[in-house]
């Protein structure tokens, strides 16, 4: 089971405010890959008085810890997820902005190939594949 945003804080030696647990227990609850104004209304159902520069600071702040990653997908606000602890790639719908995730692991085998075929070894990757569903 994969631990939450706040133990992951607390690990990581974050200072959690009450306002920083909220935010933390709202990223962790979230199904989807939340930009910082998709936070900012999920919070405020529970404290309307955190404002937006909050949510800004303590992704940031979430971010630098290594607790989340942040994703600048093409044509998108910059959007958020809890840090994967194994790794997996994106497959985003240039039409309604849904993101899947998806391990494949002839992609992986073949990164590592080019990557060695041209004297790398290789530490670290993201891939980001864009389509659109195909109409039945």
């Amino acid at each position: 089971m994969e631990v939450d945003i706040e133990s992951k804080c607390i690990q990581k030696g974050v200072r959690l405010t009450e306002q920083r647990k909220l935010i933390a227990k709202v990223m962790s609850e979230s199904e989807s890959h939340p930009d910082v104004a998709e936070l900012h209304k999920k919070v405020g159902k529970f404290d309307s008085k955190i404002s937006i520069a909050t949510i800004y600071r303590t992704v940031k702040l979430f971010e630098e810890a290594g607790i989340v990653s942040k994703h600048d997908f093409k044509g998108s606000k910059s959007r958020y997820e809890q840090a994967p602890e194994e790794h997996h790639d994106h497959l985003i719908d240039i039409n309604s902005g849904e993101i899947t995730e998806f391990v494949n692991e002839e992609i992986e085998k073949l990164q590592k190939q080019v990557a060695e075929k041209l004297g790398y070894k290789l530490v670290d990757h993201r891939l980001e594949l864009y389509g659109s569903k195909i109409k039945k």
